[in-house]
């Protein structure tokens, strides 16, 4: 699928953001929807896609949309808690829980 592009959006019903390239998903972020928050708590990538940079673009898309609504982010997927260390642009819409590494 070398030319296919990344696609990636919110799918509410599953509670997932995904990512597709062509008509294949690539990976997601499972995610809980409270009143005013998005908990993200897993990312995946298949392995075929791995190594393409899809995470940290569904990373992006999650940080994005919850922005976008007005949304705070509690994190809680360990690939998403790192990847908002280099990301520090997002932090004003980060809620941490009590004992996490930053707060």
């Amino acid at each position: 699928m070398p030319g296919d592009e990344l696609t990636i959006r919110d799918e509410p019903e599953s509670h997932r953001y995904t990512a597709r390239l062509g008509d294949e998903i690539a990976g997601f972020v499972d995610y809980r929807a409270l009143a005013g928050r998005r908990v993200l708590l897993h990312t995946e990538v298949l392995p075929a896609f791995s190594g393409r940079g899809i995470a940290g673009e569904l990373a992006r898309f999650a940080l994005d949309a919850a922005r976008a609504a007005g949304h705070r982010v509690t994190p809680k997927c360990p690939f998403i808690l790192t990847w908002l260390e280099r990301h520090p642009e997002y932090e004003d819409i980060v809620t941490r829980r009590p004992g996490s590494r930053r707060s």
